[in-house]
């Protein structure tokens, strides 16, 4: 799998990213009251250690952890923008938006 950040998705993760040093990004597939796994939805996760099951992604910018398990959800190449006028990460692929209003959740 290969991510890669915008410009733009950098210059707004770097200032989260320098206040929680001491923490791990995730591209997080949430499926807590989706009631299906395949319902999920995906999120930026600044996290305190691996989760068993956790893979190390490297990236344009910083790694990305991903739940090894929830891969099969996500395309093979991925892009992380964000949006100035929603305020919002956007995760995409050559073939379709997975998430056009993706948060960022310090945990």
């Amino acid at each position: 799998m290969q991510v890669t950040f915008t410009k733009e998705a950098i210059k707004q993760l770097t200032p989260k990213l320098n206040e929680n040093s001491e923490r791990l990004l995730k591209l997080k597939y949430d499926t807590e009251g989706c009631g299906c796994v395949m319902s999920g939805v995906t999120a930026l996760w600044l996290v305190e250690e691996l989760d068993q099951g956790d893979i190390k992604l490297n990236t344009n910018h910083v790694p990305l952890l991903v739940e090894k398990t929830k891969m099969v959800f996500l395309d093979e190449e991925l892009t992380i923008s964000y949006n100035e006028t929603a305020k919002s990460f956007m995760l995409k692929s050559p073939s379709q938006i997975l998430n056009p209003r993706m948060s960022l959740l310090v945990k």
